[in-house]
C-alpha cells in the first residue's frame, strides 16, 4: 500500500502539490500496489480543496 506520507518523506525535492501529483502518478504506474492511503494532507501552499480527488485520479 502506498502512503502519501512516505512519498512526501522519500521525495524531499517536491516543492508544491503539482510536483506531488506528477511524482505520485509515476510511482503508482511503476509499482504493483493496488491501494493507497491518504494518511496526511499535503502541507504545500497550493493544495486545492479537491486534493483527495486529484491524487485518486493520479493513482488510477
Amino acid at each position: 500500500m502506498l502512503l502519501i506520507s512516505e512519498i512526501m518523506i522519500g521525495n524531499p525535492q517536491i516543492d508544491n502539490f503539482e510536483e506531488l501529483v506528477v511524482t505520485f502518478r509515476a510511482i503508482a504506474k511503476s509499482s504493483d500496489e493496488r491501494f493507497f492511503r491518504m494518511d496526511v494532507k499535503p502541507d504545500y501552499q497550493d493544495v486545492p480543496d479537491n486534493w483527495e480527488d486529484r491524487l485518486e485520479a493520479a493513482f488510477y
